[in-house]
């Protein structure tokens, strides 16, 4: 047994589209990936919400968002990491990674990992095409693999958004009169989701992180051409590093985000003139999007976080 499309005969753009196939598996991988993040961190701000007068207000938010507009979430993202090529998305991990780094020994924990969370929903995205895209090169059966892990995964995306709107319509009730065993275990453990999603990250991104290296070092012929592509990118990361510094001194808002998300995509563009591809500039556009869009989708959140 070979791939999905080895018993059919070779016809033109018949590989295309299977590759086309692979790259859409891989983005719902991805996107799924995003959805339990976002489900998981809206189970831990609304418990955080319960009990809480001054806080009605967000918990009622963070209950107020549809289902339908979850799964569009989910198929938009899917398209945006399909479409995005190996060599920006391996660039876009690199650069949260860094920035991940720096904000955690610049700030520490509390609201701000929370918020980190939020922000790394594309980088995670790219992170795990990236991954897979490392990891099954050259596999016989990377069709049938990347299947199955699109199946997993969309299984997994479905529970997490079950078990969130589990939370948002009975937590109160079965937290008081202590009737549902999921519900008891998050009233007793329900602060420990930021720690489960802090290993779960860090396991995922080193992963991508060297996967991405190796994926980038693929385009060079030689080691002259590697120093060429990596002195300015190291340069270029450097000043973005220090750049967010100074912006998380600021008070937070959502204008601040999204300039922010302007900056670095722009250095990323800037970067890809000068040493990439004229294909890489229109990927740099596509990873814009789907920065705009987690953020978009997340705002309900990530006000919830700024207000700890």
């Amino acid at each position: 047994m070979f791939s999905l499309g080895s018993w059919l005969p070779a016809l033109p753009g018949l590989a295309w589209g299977w590759a086309l196939l692979d790259a859409l598996l891989q983005g719902l991988v991805g996107a799924c990936a995003v959805s339990v993040l976002c489900s998981l961190l809206k189970v831990y701000l609304y418990t955080q919400c319960v009990n809480k007068p001054e806080r009605q207000a967000e918990k009622e938010a963070i209950a107020s968002q549809q289902p339908l507009l979850e799964l569009l979430h989910v198929l938009v993202l899917t398209a945006v990491l399909a479409l995005v090529g190996s060599r920006v998305a391996a660039l876009v991990v690199l650069e949260f990674s860094l920035r991940a780094v720096s904000t955690v020994f610049s700030l520490g924990k509390g609201a701000h990992s929370s918020q980190l969370y939020l922000l790394c929903q594309y980088s995670l995205g790219c992170g795990v095409s990236c991954g897979l895209s490392f990891l099954l090169e050259g596999a016989p059966h990377r069709s049938w693999n990347l299947a199955l892990a699109a199946g997993l995964a969309g299984l997994l995306a479905l529970h997490a958004q079950r078990l969130a709107r589990h939370v948002c319509t009975l937590y109160e009730l079965h937290s008081r009169a202590r009737y549902c065993g999921v519900c008891i275990l998050l009233l007793a453990a329900g602060h420990s989701i930021p720690n489960l999603l802090r290993n779960a990250l860090g396991l995922t991104f080193a992963v991508a992180d060297l996967a991405a290296v190796e994926l980038i070092n693929h385009d060079f012929l030689s080691t002259a051409e590697a120093v060429r592509f990596w002195t300015p990118l190291t340069i270029c990361y450097t000043l973005l590093v220090v750049y967010m510094q100074e912006e998380s001194r600021q008070s937070t808002s959502r204008v601040q985000v999204f300039r922010t998300v302007l900056v670095r995509i722009g250095g990323l563009f800037i970067l890809l003139l000068t040493v990439g591809r004229w294909s890489d500039i229109l990927h740099v556009f596509m990873s814009l999007l789907g920065e705009l869009w987690c953020l978009l989708r997340a705002g309900v959140l990530l006000e919830s976080c700024w207000t700890q």
